[in-house]
């Protein structure tokens, strides 16, 4: 019979060993990739962050993935993102292509339905998003912005002073 709860203190020790080097090389890894690659998530981020966790995941768990295998799968998936946001910085296609284009969902008190419909956001999502703001009136709401990590904007009302922080928001 097979033992299910406990397979040897062997196993126990490769795990703890595997998994502090794995740890440290991943840790090692994301410092020298610069602090986008832990910066707030659009999709791309996040799959690459739950590629990372199935992969160390991987390296700590099974006895057929050598720490060397994991570090360069590690070490790929980092690579992968940088070289991605890199070029998303440099070409707007690219950052089309990867993160999309923050949508209006609300201009000057209106409600724009089509955006709404298209990013699957509620009036009452809209509105949410308007009170965690602190403002309790719509007409003191320049634009409510759907973000390229999901994240709500609320743009307050004021007179113009300068460059929009508009500018690029589609459905203007």
């Amino acid at each position: 019979m097979e033992m299910v709860f406990f397979n040897g203190w062997g196993s126990l020790l490769r795990i703890l060993v595997i998994g502090l080097l794995a740890y440290a090389t991943l840790i090692l890894f994301l410092r020298l990739s610069g602090n986008r690659t832990l910066s707030k998530m659009n999709a791309f981020d996040l799959i690459v962050t739950v590629a990372l966790g199935s992969t160390l995941a991987t390296v700590l768990l099974s006895k057929d993935v050598a720490l060397a295998e994991g570090a360069v799968a590690l070490a790929l998936l980092i690579s992968l993102q940088f070289i991605i946001t890199w070029t998303s910085v440099r070409f707007r296609w690219v950052r089309r292509l990867v993160t999309g284009e923050p949508l209006m969902l609300l201009y000057q008190g209106e409600f724009l339905l089509t955006s709404l419909r298209k990013a699957r956001v509620t009036q009452h999502e809209v509105l949410s998003a308007i009170r965690s703001s602190g403002l309790s009136d719509v007409t003191a709401v320049e634009a409510v912005v759907l973000e390229t990590d999901g994240s709500l904007s609320v743009v307050k009302r004021h007179a113009e002073s300068g460059q929009s922080s508009l500018e690029g928001v589609r459905g203007q």
